[in-house]
């Protein structure tokens, strides 16, 4: 019987369903999986691209942790394509590669002062937050008063995190260092700014709750932002997600305010212009907006600026070239028919594939990678007459491979290592877990022989 080898490049929640999609489906032929992560830990943007507040959404690594643990795909950690393997390893050792990158950079903010000390891309906040490896340990948070852009989830995420006290913190996975220089900041104002209304947010009513349950910050809504025009009154009878996001600000515009220690303001129709300041941000210029009658907005030629010393930007995620592949440089995607890679000229590039956010997009929650992984797989399938023929197959030429380059890989088992580790960590502390940050002393848990000595994060 044929036997399809398969790469996967990123062990995040798509690389994951892929494999898991594959491994369950009915086909012809036996399958062989190796998964490569550039991180020595598996997980992706569930592990560091999540809030530590989110156990529910953190839910999902149990989920993915079965896949992984079935036994029937191997994980390569800490090897990063482009450098520690290339497309043309993969052609001499795979039948094929489905590339699962994810989008991890900052969508681009182009208005005037955006490139000032003091502003920063909210992704880059979350992986510091999130105790990325690969990221400074220290964030510069002094500010008393921030701007957060954006009405997704991801800025939400981060304007609670910048206004959360602390210690209400302490409970959850987050780094030491992050817990310290939370602890610091003298933040007391955190603003988000969103171009739309409040009924055309992108942000879900379970994140819109968590902000108003946090401890000593009042929420602030401002009242001329809620004369609902006729689509906002029909999204609200129509939709019930819209309709619980209205019952939300409802009560937040009757509640006191003025006692807490620090606040959360929410601008709607406030459309950013320019970041103000000469040497660092010093506050922000937007425009306010009014709908249009077609389900957008435009511009009323009423500007308004508000003293800030920190900007976050939260505008979106955009997606990061790969060596040797197709890219579109526009959308900060590969371009792909259905998960199958194109060329400049709209062919088909034989034996690679994309799933995930580096396919499609970030758009969509982390449950619509499950059928953006279907769609993939279902494809893959098919074009069994165009997969690549590797003159190395066998499944230990790889790990010879990567031995004689020197590269330091990570294996299941030795995430496995890590995540005992972690947990120990926290165990010690009345905590669930807490991270190890630098990746040497990452990779120095998950090698054998070396978890004896392994340092604290």
């Amino acid at each position: 019987m044929t036997t399809l080898r398969l790469a996967i490049v990123g062990a995040g929640p798509a690389g994951i369903y892929a494999a898991d999609i594959l491994l369950k489906a009915e086909r012809s032929f036996d399958v062989s999986i190796d998964l490569f992560e550039q991180l020595p830990a598996p997980y992706g943007l569930v592990r560091y691209g999540v809030a530590p507040d989110h156990p529910r959404i953190k839910g999902i690594i149990g989920a993915l942790r079965d896949v992984l643990d079935t036994g029937r795909i191997r994980l390569f950690g800490n090897v990063l394509y482009g450098r520690d393997i290339t497309l043309d390893d993969l052609k001499q050792h795979y039948n094929a590669v489905i590339f699962a990158t994810g989008a991890t950079r900052d969508a681009d903010l182009d208005i005037p002062g955006i490139d000032l000390p003091g502003s920063y891309g909210a992704a880059d906040f979350v992986s510091w937050y999130d105790g990325h490896p690969d990221f400074p340990r220290q964030w510069p948070l002094e500010a008393k008063e921030v701007a957060v852009i954006g009405n997704g989830n991801v800025a939400l995420d981060v304007a609670r995190i910048l206004a959360k006290h602390a210690d209400d913190l302490l409970p959850t996975e987050i780094p030491a260092n992050v817990y310290e220089g939370l602890a610091a900041s003298p933040v007391t104002d955190v603003h988000v700014f969103g171009r739309r209304g409040p009924m055309q947010v992108k942000f879900t009513p379970l994140e819109l709750r968590e902000l108003g349950e946090l401890r000593g910050v009042d929420m602030i809504v401002y009242d001329e932002d809620f004369d609902y025009d006729d689509a906002s009154r029909a999204a609200i009878a129509s939709n019930k997600q819209v309709f619980v996001i209205d019952k939300v600000f409802s009560q937040w515009r009757e509640r006191e305010t003025g006692q807490a220690s620090r606040r959360l303001h929410l601008h709607f129709y406030a459309r950013p212009a320019e970041v103000l300041g000469t040497d660092s941000v010093e506050g922000l210029r937007y425009e306010r907006t009014e709908p249009d009658g077609e389900g957008g907005v435009r511009g009323t030629g009423e500007f308004r600026q508000l003293p800030v010393q920190a900007i976050y930007r939260a505008v979106g995620y955009f997606g990061s070239p790969l060596e040797g592949i197709p890219f579109d440089e526009r959308r900060g995607v590969i371009p792909n028919r259905e998960g199958q890679v194109l060329d400049d000229q709209d062919q088909q590039v034989h034996g690679v594939y994309a799933t995930g956010w580096i396919k499609r997009g970030p758009v969509g929650l982390i449950g619509h990678t499950k059928s953006d992984a279907m769609e993939t797989i279902k494809n893959l399938m098919t074009d069994q007459a165009s997969w690549w023929a590797p003159a190395h197959p066998d499944e230990e030429s790889v790990v010879e491979l990567l031995r004689d380059r020197g590269v330091e890989y990570t294996d299941l088992d030795g995430w496995h290592r890590l995540d005992r580790h972690e947990r120990s960590l926290g165990e010690a502390e009345g905590r669930e877990r807490i991270k190890v940050v630098p990746r040497e002393d990452m990779v120095a848990v998950s090698r054998p022989g070396e978890a004896a000595t392994a340092p604290s994060p």
